[in-house]
């Protein structure tokens, strides 16, 4: 799968470098063509130009911190539609470092603005709870990658490339969850630098015997269990 990466910084970085190791085709470009070049060379991704990335891409992720999305949207032309029809990852976290406060309005989610500056797009909402580290050595059992989006197929590509790197995607619904899912990632976020570990502060679920129901798809969509 061809594969473009807007951003270049550590999870950015990371993940070029898993999906390469998979057999992806990657590209990945940020504003910085200095840093484009030395993401591409530790990750074995190529460097390209913004404009250029989502030429031909069957995926693209956003990788950048959260007050820079609209500049490096508009530098990838997605307001004029360069990236209509295609899958928009969005990992980003738009909260205060260290303190894991939301700063969208209430109610709305950064993948909701993403949606907004890229017409077309497919916007899903995903890898934004783990560090970049856990794609540079995953752990030794798979993680679980919730994930929202309103396109089927979108989705399913993006689910495969979660896969790819040693995830277990989780699609709990349409982008109207994306809010839900970035109240999780401050929680986390908030906990994790007052020194408690997240994990502790969520009951232990026995594991099911078969899969359990997940939310009712939407027209078009795959009833996905809570493991995808």
């Amino acid at each position: 799968m061809r594969i473009g990466i807007l951003g270049t910084g550590t999870l950015a970085t990371a993940l070029a470098a898993a999906w390469t190791r998979a057999g992806h085709d990657v590209s990945i470009g940020g504003r910085s063509l200095q840093r484009a070049d030395a993401a591409a060379k530790t990750s074995g991704a190529r460097a390209r130009r913004l404009p250029d990335i989502a030429v031909n891409a069957d995926a693209v992720l956003l990788c950048v911190h959260w007050e820079g999305i609209t500049d490096i949207l508009t530098a990838a032309g997605a307001p004029a539609g360069a990236l209509a029809g295609k899958p928009l990852i969005d990992p980003t976290n738009a909260v205060d470092h260290g303190i894991g406060v939301l700063r969208t309005e209430p109610g709305r989610a950064i993948a909701q603005h993403v949606a907004d500056l890229a017409p077309g797009a497919h916007v899903v909402k995903a890898l934004h709870l783990f560090p970049s580290t856990q794609w540079t050595t995953p752990a030794p059992t798979p993680v679980t990658v919730a994930m929202c989006g309103d396109d089927p197929r979108a989705l399913e590509i993006t689910g495969s490339l979660v896969r790819d790197i040693g995830g277990i995607p989780a699609v709990l619904g349409g982008l109207d969850r994306a809010r839900q899912l970035e109240e999780v990632a401050g929680f986390v976020i908030t906990l994790a630098f007052t020194a408690h570990d997240p994990q502790s502060a969520i009951p232990a679920v026995p594991q099911p015997t078969t899969p359990l129901p997940g939310p009712e798809p939407r027209q078009g969509q795959k009833r996905m269990g809570l493991s995808g």
